[in-house]
């Protein structure tokens, strides 16, 4: 297995001829449960019962250096790295929408404390922390767990998003997140709902149908950070993450989830300007894609989307939802 760039896009793949099995495999007992036989390697573990664990066919290794080099003009490198399953509750049926809200907030505990130790190694360039769940989503556990990965690089979502938030606060002195949070709740068009210092919205320009975005009101660009200062913020996270699925869930059971956060600025890169800034001009945030039965154009045309719903209608089913 390998890392190799495409010079045009710059995004990074992974590819090999010795691809592990990842796909979902029947087991007469679940190996993420606490009481397993076959449990993967510990990393990290809460009172609570969330737990850090190894992934069982991890693509990112920790051992060694990337040792990044040419191959003609292409870029190639080892997979050095991190690939962690995070455990969100010891109960098999504890997933996030079903889960109490002190649950909840020790698994983003859990997640914050995995970013902060990662980013110590100043090998690993971005942490990434995403959900994918239903079997149009590709889940790969039934145990309610999401994944971990930490890399040599910056995916190039978050690329974009570095630099578009850069150049903002270049010509406003502003954040563009922070800006976006203050329209939309003076124009509550888009608001799904707000807890604590926290709130969802659905994005004006959304990929797919009912996409749903929750920031925290306050600017932050590291969401470990948050986490780890101010540990009470969690349960009210935890409350609006829980009550966004339950509302997404009345639409989809398949979903993917993706925490933003910001790269690795403990060890700053001495070539890439945005890292000069990104206290400033980025803000953490949480990104939910729901997947819709009907195969949205969305999923096969990625560099310009189709929605064929808007926001401002999507919003009014999801707000009528009925949760718990």
């Amino acid at each position: 297995m390998e890392l190799r760039k495409d010079p045009i896009t710059r995004s990074w793949v992974i590819t090999g001829d010795d691809v592990p099995d990842i796909a979902p495999r029947p087991e007469s007992s679940c190996r993420l449960c606490p009481d397993s036989a076959h449990a993967p390697q510990l990393v990290a573990t809460l009172s609570g019962g969330q737990r850090a664990v190894v992934h069982p066919t991890a693509l990112y290794h920790i051992e060694g250096e990337a040792s990044r080099r040419a191959d003609g003009i292409y870029d190639r490198m080892r997979p050095v790295g991190a690939h962690e399953v995070l455990i969100e509750n010891p109960r098999h049926d504890g997933h996030l929408w079903n889960a109490s809200d002190a649950e909840i907030g020790q698994f983003l505990l859990l997640a914050a404390q995995r970013i902060q130790d990662l980013k110590r190694d100043g090998r690993f360039k971005y942490v990434s922390i995403y959900k994918d769940h239903g079997s149009s989503a590709g889940q790969e556990f039934e145990h309610p767990s999401s994944q971990l990965t930490a890399t040599t690089f910056v995916p190039r979502r978050v690329l974009y998003e570095l630099r578009a938030s850069r150049e903002y606060f270049t010509q406003k002195e502003r954040c563009v997140f922070c800006d976006i949070v203050s329209q939309e709740t003076k124009q509550e068009v888009r608001v799904l709902e707000s807890r604590g210092d926290f709130i969802a919205l659905l994005p004006y320009a959304p990929r797919v149908p009912y996409e749903t975005w929750i920031l925290p009101r306050t600017h932050e660009a590291a969401f470990e950070r948050m986490g780890l200062n101010r540990p009470h913020m969690l349960t009210d996270l935890g409350a609006l993450l829980r009550r966004t699925l339950q509302r997404i869930r009345t639409i989809t059971e398949s979903f993917h989830l993706v925490l933003h956060t910001s790269p690795n600025s403990l060890h700053r890169s001495g070539s890439m300007g945005y890292w000069k800034t990104i206290d400033e001009d980025y803000h953490w945030h949480i990104e939910i894609m729901p997947i819709l039965a009907a195969k949205s154009k969305s999923y096969t045309f990625k560099e310009v989307y189709y929605s064929p719903l808007t926001s401002e209608t999507a919003i009014k089913r999801l707000r009528d939802a009925r949760i718990e």
